[in-house]
C-alpha cells in the first residue's frame, strides 16, 4: 500500500507569521532592517523559485502540493537551448521518494522519462541510462538522474532527519549532508531572512550546495554560475553564487594544502625515459633534474638519491611534456582535475572576468591547483539566444569596445566571436582585435558563413561543426538555436570534392587559418546513446562516483527512430573524414574538447589518431606545438635544460599506446609535484595507478 504525504493546514500558525511580516515590513521604514523571527510553518501550497544564470534570469522552477503528492515544474533556456522537466512525487511518511515520475528534455534535447516507484518491499527505477530494482526498508534514498535542483531538498530534509545526517542510495552509494556556513539575504521588503548552507555529498564529484530558512523550507540551490533562488530573493543570487565560489574556494584551498609538494631541495626524477617532441621517440632511461621551477639537469638515471637531493623513482616509466587543453572554460574542479590528468596549460575560451581573473590569481599564489591559463575575450551579441557568458554587445560600437577592453586589460591572447553576433560587425571587431596583437576566432556568427568570416578576420574556427555547417544549410537557418547540432545530420550527403568545400579548405590554407575541431564533442553528441556507457569514457568510468558513471550511459541529442540514429553516426564519420582532409592539406589542428578538459582531453588526442597522426605526432601537437601556437615555446612544450619543469610521468609507453597517458602517477607544474593518487578520493575517484616511491637524502 502507497504511503502518501501527509500536508497539514496550520491556520493559526500561518496568520500569525503573516501579521509578523507585515508588522515588521511596517516598522521597517527607516532605513534599519529588521531580522524575521520565523515561526515553524508547514511548506506552503505553492512555492516559486527563479533560475539565474551568470547574473541573467534564464528560467523559474514551480512546485506545487496537495495532500497527495509534489508536483514540480523546471525549465530554463540559454544560448539557444535549456532543459525543462514535469515531476510528480509521492513521498513516504519518514520523508523518502516512493513514487517518482519525470518527464521533459534535457538541454540538448534528450528526451526524459524517469520512473522510480515501490511495489511492496521492492524499489523499481527506469530511466535513460539505467533499470533496476533493490529492497526497500523505508532507509535508501533515490538518486534521481533527471531531477529538477528541487530534489536537492527532498535528499536534505531526509539527511537532516536521520541522527548521523547520513543515508544509503539508490540505485548505490551513500549520501552524507553536512552544514558549511550561514547568511542573510534581504528580501524584495527589505526583510532580512536567516539561510542555513549544507552541502550534500556522495551524488557528483563535487558537493551539491542548498539553502535552507529556519523552517528548513528550501531558499535556493547555490553553484558559481548557475544559482536557483526563492521567488522574491532574485537580487540575492549574486550572494548565493559567491558564497558557492568561496565553498568551492576553500575545499579546493584544503586540497591543495594537502596534495601539494613544494620541496625546498632539488627534485631528481629518476629511471624515466623522456618523450622529446622533437625527434618524438623516447630517450633512453634518464634522471630529470629540477631546481625551483625549472629543469636544471638531464643525466643518466642514478642507483640512490644524491646528497641534497629529493629522489622520485620513475621505473622506467614515461615522462611527457605537460598537455594542453585547447578548448577549456576553468573553473576550481576544472583547473584542479586536469592538473592530475598531466594537462598543465589550458586557453580558456570563455569566461567571466570576475570568475577567471580571482582563479588565475589563485591558481598562480598556489592556493589551488590549476593550470597555466591563457585568457580569449569572449563577446556575444545580444538577442533572445545570446549566452549568459562574457560580455554582450548590442551595437558594432559596443563589440569594438569590447574588443579594445579586453585589448586594453593586455593578458587576452584573442577574442572569441559568439553565435549572435552580427557577422557584419566582425571586420570592424578583428581590426581592432589585431591593433591590441590579438588573434580572432570564434562560432560562425548565425545567418554569415565560414568564407564570410575568414574574409573578416578570423584567423582560427572553433568547433569544425561550425564551418561544415556553412556547407549544408541555408543561410536563412538559425545557428542560434539547436540547428547547429542537429543540422549535422546533413553531413551525411556532403561532397568533399564539391567546389564549395575546396574552396573553403584551400582559403584555410592559403591564409593559415586553424581549427579548434573539439572533436570529443561531437562523438558525445553524435554517437552516445542512452543506457549505453559512451565510448570516450570507457577506460576510466569504473573508476568514477556512480553519478558520474550513470552520466555516461545518457545521450546528448534525442535520437528519434533508427534512420536518424544512422544519419548522426554517419555524420561523425563525415566529420572525422573532414578532419582528415584537413590534416592532409595542412590545416592546423588544436585539440580541445569544450567538456572540461582532464579525462576528456585524452579521448580527443585518441580522436586525433583517427584523422591521420601517429601516437607520436599526437603527443607533440598537445605538448609542443601548442606551447608554440601560443607563443610559449621558449619556456614550455618540452623537456629541455632550461625550460620550465612542466611534464607529468606515466608507467607505460604512450608511442606503443596513447592509452597510457591516462594512468599518471605524478605531475609536475613549475616544479611543484602532485600525486594524483592523493588527490583522486577527494572526488571519489578510485586512483589509477600508486604513488611513486621518493627518497630524501640528506
Amino acid at each position: 500500500m502507497r504511503i502518501q504525504i501527509r500536508i497539514k493546514t496550520q491556520i493559526k500558525s500561518i496568520l500569525f507569521f503573516i501579521c509578523s511580516i507585515v508588522i515588521l515590513t511596517i516598522s521597517g521604514c527607516s532605513e534599519q532592517h529588521e531580522v524575521v523571527e520565523q515561526i515553524k510553518v508547514p511548506l506552503p501550497a505553492q512555492e516559486k523559485f527563479s533560475v539565474i544564470l551568470g547574473g541573467t534570469t534564464v528560467g523559474g522552477m514551480t512546485v506545487n502540493r496537495d495532500v497527495e503528492s509534489i508536483k514540480i515544474d523546471f525549465s530554463f533556456s540559454n544560448n539557444g537551448r535549456g532543459a525543462s522537466s514535469n515531476e510528480v512525487l509521492t513521498l513516504s511518511e519518514k520523508g523518502l521518494p516512493i513514487d517518482w515520475h519525470i518527464t521533459g528534455k534535457t538541454v540538448f534535447g534528450n528526451e526524459v522519462d524517469e520512473q522510480f516507484s515501490l511495489q511492496g518491499n521492492i524499489a523499481k527505477w527506469q530511466s535513460s541510462a539505467e533499470s533496476g530494482n533493490a529492497e526497500f526498508d523505508n532507509n535508501a534514498l533515490y538518486i534521481a538522474q533527471n531531477a529538477s535542483p528541487y530534489a536537492l531538498y527532498i535528499y536534505a530534509k531526509a539527511l537532516l532527519n536521520e541522527t548521523n545526517h547520513s543515508m544509503s542510495a539508490l540505485p548505490s552509494g551513500v549520501l552524507t549532508i553536512n552544514e558549511v556556513d550561514k547568511i542573510e539575504l534581504k528580501d524584495a521588503s527589505n526583510i532580512i531572512i536567516r539561510a542555513t548552507i549544507y552541502a550534500i555529498n556522495g551524488i557528483e564529484l563535487d558537493p551539491s550546495y542548498i539553502a535552507l530558512d529556519d523552517n528548513q523550507h528550501m531558499l535556493g540551490y547555490l553553484s558559481p554560475r548557475f544559482v536557483v533562488i526563492r521567488e522574491g530573493l532574485e537580487k540575492q543570487n549574486k550572494t548565493l553564487s559567491d558564497l558557492a565560489a568561496r565553498l568551492n574556494a576553500t575545499r579546493f584551498e584544503k586540497i591543495a594544502k594537502k596534495a601539494t609538494h613544494r620541496y625546498n631541495k632539488p627534485v631528481r626524477i629518476n629511471n624515466v625515459r623522456i618523450f622529446d617532441p622533437v625527434s618524438m621517440k623516447l630517450t633512453a632511461p634518464k634522471s630529470v633534474l629540477i631546481e625551483k621551477d625549472k629543469i636544471t639537469a638531464i643525466e643518466p638515471s642514478v642507483d640512490s638519491a644524491k646528497v641534497g637531493e629529493i629522489l622520485i623513482e620513475g621505473n622506467g616509466g614515461t615522462l611527457i611534456p605537460g598537455l594542453y587543453e585547447m578548448h577549456g572554460h576553468m573553473s576550481d574542479n576544472d583547473a584542479l582535475l586536469n592538473v592530475m590528468a598531466g594537462v598543465t596549460s589550458v586557453r580558456d575560451m570563455g569566461n567571466e572576468i570576475v570568475l577567471l581573473d580571482p582563479l588565475i590569481k589563485k591558481i598562480e599564489s598556489h592556493q589551488i591547483i590549476g593550470p597555466r591559463i591563457t585568457k580569449s575575450g569572449f563577446i556575444e551579441g545580444k538577442s533572445e539566444f545570446s549566452a549568459a557568458t562574457g560580455e554582450i554587445a548590442s551595437t558594432e560600437q559596443e563589440a569594438v569596445d569590447l574588443v579594445n577592453m579586453y585589448g586594453e586589460k593586455g593578458d587576452y591572447f584573442q577574442i572569441k566571436i559568439y553565435s549572435s553576433i552580427n557577422g557584419a560587425w566582425v571586420p570592424a571587431m578583428a581590426k581592432a582585435a589585431k591593433k591590441h596583437g590579438m588573434r580572432v576566432t570564434g562560432h560562425i556568427p548565425a545567418f554569415s558563413t565560414v568564407d564570410e568570416m575568414i574574409t573578416a578576420g578570423y584567423d582560427e574556427i572553433t568547433h569544425i561543426n561550425q564551418g561544415m555547417l556553412s556547407w549544408v544549410l541555408d543561410k536563412d537557418e538559425d545557428t542560434r538555436t539547436l540547428y547547429r547540432i542537429t543540422g549535422m545530420k546533413r553531413f551525411v550527403d556532403l561532397d568533399l570534392n564539391s567546389e564549395k568545400v575546396q574552396q573553403t579548405l584551400n582559403t584555410m590554407v592559403e591564409k593559415n587559418i586553424a581549427v579548434d575541431p573539439t572533436i570529443v564533442i561531437h562523438e558525445f553528441g553524435l554517437t552516445a546513446r542512452n543506457g549505453e556507457t559512451r565510448i570516450g569514457t570507457k577506460d576510466y568510468i569504473e573508476n568514477m562516483p556512480v553519478g558520474v558513471q550513470r552520466k555516461a550511459k545518457v545521450a546528448l541529442l534525442n535520437v528519434a527512430d533508427q534512420q536518424e540514429d544512422d544519419a548522426y553516426r554517419l555524420a561523425f564519420d563525415k566529420i572525422i573524414e573532414t578532419l582528415a582532409l584537413m590534416h592532409k592539406k595542412g590545416i592546423f589542428l588544436v585539440p580541445g574538447t569544450d567538456l572540461g578538459g582532464a579525462f576528456e582531453l585524452h579521448r580527443e588526442l585518441e580522436l586525433f589518431k583517427k584523422i591521420g597522426m601517429s601516437n607520436a605526432e599526437v603527443l607533440r601537437r598537445a605538448s609542443y606545438d601548442m606551447a608554440n601556437y601560443l607563443g610559449y615555446g621558449d619556456q614550455l612544450g618540452s623537456i629541455e635544460v632550461g625550460k620550465l619543469a612542466d611534464f607529468f610521468l606515466v608507467p607505460g609507453d604512450p608511442i606503443s599506446d596513447l592509452r597510457a597517458i591516462k594512468t599518471v602517477s605524478m605531475v609536475s607544474k613549475g616544479g611543484v609535484i602532485y600525486f594524483p593518487s592523493e588527490v583522486y578520493p577527494e572526488f571519489g575517484i578510485k586512483p589509477f595507478t600508486t604513488m611513486p616511491t621518493i627518497v630524501e637524502s640528506h
